[in-house]
C-alpha cells in the first residue's frame, strides 16, 4: 500500500503542471470567446519571453540549491546600458557591454554564494538593490524612449515588433534557442551533471573533485547572461527603457514558473521543460483574467495559490 501511495505522489509531481496547462487550455477554449486568435497567440509569445529567458537561468541556479531575485534589477541593467550607450558606440557593442555587466553582476553573486558560502537569498537581494540603483544612475532618473535616439534606437525596437514571415514574434527565436541550450546543458553534459550534484549536497560533491565555487559562479552567470537578453528585449518591445521598472517583479514569475514546473526549491533535478510549462500556465493565468475582464488582483492570488500548491505536491513527494 505505501508503494502504490508513493507512485500515485510520483504521478501526480511528474504531469500535475501539464494537466494544469491542459485545463486552461480547455477553460479557455470553451468560456473565453476568440482565445484561439493569432493575435493571442502572438501576444503570449512576446510576454513569456522575458519569463522563459530569467526562468531557464532560474531552473540551473535553483537546481543548485540557490535562488536568483536580482534578475529582474538584470534585466533593467542590460535594457538602459544598451539604450545610453547605442547612440555613441552602435547598437552590436552596447549590446556586447550590456551583456558582459550583467554577467559579471551574476558572477559577484556566485563568488559570495559558492567560494564565501554566503545565504544566496541575502545575496542576491542585494545584488537587486545595487544593480537596481546602478540602472537608475545610469539614465539619470529617466526613462529612454528608443524614438529619440535616431536610427540605432529603430534598429534596436524592430527586435521587439519583427514578425518571422510577417507571422511569427521574433521572440521565439530566444525562446527556442535558450530552451534548447540549457535542457543540454542539464539533461546531457557533465557540467550539467555537477551542476545538480550541487544541489543534492554541496559537500559531497566537493568531496567527489567537483569545484563548486566555480560552478555556482558560472550558473550565476549564466543567469545574469540570459536575464540581460530578456532585458534587452523587453525594451525593445515597449521601445523603452526605464531603470525603475524595466523587469520589476520578473524573479517572482520566473521563480513561480519553476516551481510549478517541477524544480524543488531545495535542489537537486532541474525540470527545464517543466519550468516552460510553469511559465506557460502563468502566461495563460494572466491572459484568462484579462480575456474575460477580470481585475488582475484575482490573477494574482490564482498564482500564488498555484505556487503553494506546486511546493505542497513537491513536499509530499520528498517524504
Amino acid at each position: 500500500m505505501s508503494r502504490t501511495k508513493e507512485d500515485n505522489l510520483a504521478l501526480i509531481k511528474k504531469y500535475s503542471a501539464i494537466a494544469m496547462l491542459i485545463f486552461f487550455i480547455l477553460f479557455n477554449s470553451v468560456f473565453t470567446p476568440n482565445f484561439f486568435r493569432i493575435g493571442n497567440l502572438n501576444n503570449i509569445i512576446t510576454q513569456i519571453c522575458p519569463t522563459i529567458l530569467c526562468g531557464m537561468g532560474m531552473t540551473l541556479v535553483i537546481s543548485t540549491g540557490g535562488i536568483d531575485i536580482a534578475v529582474g534589477s538584470v534585466m533593467a541593467l542590460a535594457g538602459v546600458m544598451t539604450a545610453q550607450f547605442m547612440p555613441g558606440m552602435g547598437l552590436f557593442p552596447a549590446l556586447i557591454l550590456a551583456v558582459l555587466a550583467s554577467v559579471f553582476a551574476g558572477c559577484i553573486s556566485g563568488f559570495f554564494v559558492g567560494r564565501l558560502k554566503l545565504q544566496a537569498m541575502v545575496i542576491t537581494l542585494g545584488m537587486q538593490l545595487a544593480v537596481r540603483g546602478v540602472s537608475q544612475v545610469l539614465c539619470g532618473g529617466r526613462d529612454i524612449y528608443f524614438n529619440k535616439l535616431g536610427e540605432v534606437g529603430k534598429q534596436l525596437s524592430v527586435w521587439g515588433s519583427y514578425k518571422i514571415g510577417g507571422v511569427i514574434p521574433v521572440q521565439i527565436v530566444p525562446i527556442v534557442l535558450s530552451v534548447a541550450a540549457i535542457w543540454i546543458l542539464a539533461e546531457k553534459t557533465v557540467l550539467g551533471r555537477q551542476i545538480q550534484a550541487v544541489g543534492d549536497s554541496m559537500k559531497s560533491s566537493s568531496l567527489a573533485g567537483i569545484n563548486t565555487a566555480i560552478t555556482l559562479m558560472f550558473v550565476y552567470g549564466l543567469s545574469g547572461f540570459l536575464a540581460a537578453f530578456a532585458g534587452i528585449f523587453q525594451a525593445a518591445k515597449v521601445t523603452v527603457a526605464a531603470g525603475s521598472s524595466l523587469g520589476q517583479l520578473a524573479e517572482l514569475d520566473a521563480i513561480a514558473a519553476v516551481v510549478i514546473g517541477g524544480t524543488p526549491m531545495t535542489g537537486g533535478k532541474a525540470h527545464v521543460l517543466g519550468t516552460v510549462v510553469g511559465a506557460l500556465i502563468m502566461q495563460m493565468i494572466t491572459l484568462t483574467c484579462v480575456m474575460n475582464n477580470i481585475p488582475d488582483q484575482y490573477a494574482q492570488v490564482f498564482k500564488a495559490l498555484i505556487i503553494v500548491v506546486a511546493v505542497f505536491i513537491q513536499r509530499e513527494q520528498a517524504k
